[in-house]
């Protein structure tokens, strides 16, 4: 006999601490105000510090809490320090929301090294460091976990007009997402991802400035917005998801032949 409500759906995130990367813009601040609605201490990081300080004073405003945390996830020396920071003043970080992330703009072979470097750096050395460091942090302490990685559409569809190396790094994590998921289920840490298509963000607005508006292109004829995803993050990252871990939940409006 089952001791699960009917029906078994709860998203309340009250007395969890929650990181957010990427969190100055876009999908990113989206993400923080939604669990910090939700009920979680917020720490949202970015490179930009105006931002995120109008971020926090927003997330006050509205009851919640939230810290910044300025940072480069391209700097694991500061990817160490920020993960000391946020639980020395908010707590053990037991939601992990892995979305700082940038584009290419370039076909494969007119890449420099050094953008090669940056988009690697960005896409998927950050994320991996920081989904190990607060992985770590969980298993030391024997708490359980929700760790949310932020891929793409791209990890599985690509138009050949560039691009490249971003969708490589996004299937790259989409199988990090599966591998970490294996390795800690006996430590309950559950580690899955989001694959958005085109909603409008920051980084989508720079890339219809230089291709134009090719949302007539879709079946629905619209772009994605940023609240739609709200439903997916506060299932992957709360209780009802508790039997949930190794998945990418796809989440582009039928944008993309599959």
């Amino acid at each position: 006999m089952t001791s699960f409500p009917l029906p078994n759906l709860n998203y309340d995130l009250t007395g969890e601490v929650a990181l957010v990367t990427g969190a100055t813009a876009g999908l990113g601040r989206r993400f923080a105000k939604t669990l910090a609605a939700a009920g979680a201490r917020v720490a949202v990081a970015g490179r930009r510090a105006e931002r995120l300080a109008e971020l926090v004073d927003e997330i006050a405003a509205d009851g919640g809490t939230a810290l910044a945390v300025q940072l480069d996830v391209t700097d694991a020396e500061a990817i160490s320090a920020a993960l000391a920071t946020v639980e020395q003043e908010l707590g053990l970080i037991t939601i992990l929301v892995n979305n700082a992330g940038t584009p290419d703009a370039k076909r494969a072979h007119k890449m420099s090294v050094e953008l090669v470097d940056t988009v690697l750096g960005t896409n998927l050395r950050g994320p991996w460091l920081l989904a190990t460091g607060v992985g770590r942090r969980l298993i030391e302490e024997e708490r359980a976990g929700r760790i949310v990685n932020i891929s793409s559409m791209g990890a599985f569809y690509t138009s050949g007009s560039g691009a490249a190396l971003y969708a490589t790094t996004k299937g790259a994590i989409n199988r990090m997402t599966e591998a970490l998921a294996v390795e800690w289920a006996s430590r309950n840490i559950n580690v899955n991802a989001i694959a958005p298509g085109s909603f409008r963000s920051e980084m989508m607005d720079g890339m219809i400035e230089r291709v134009g508006d090719f949302s007539d292109t879709f079946p629905r004829k619209r772009w994605g917005d940023p609240a739609q995803l709200d439903s997916t993050l506060l299932y992957l990252t709360s209780p009802a998801s508790d039997c949930v871990t190794g998945t990418v939940i796809k989440v582009d409006d039928g944008q993309l032949p599959r």
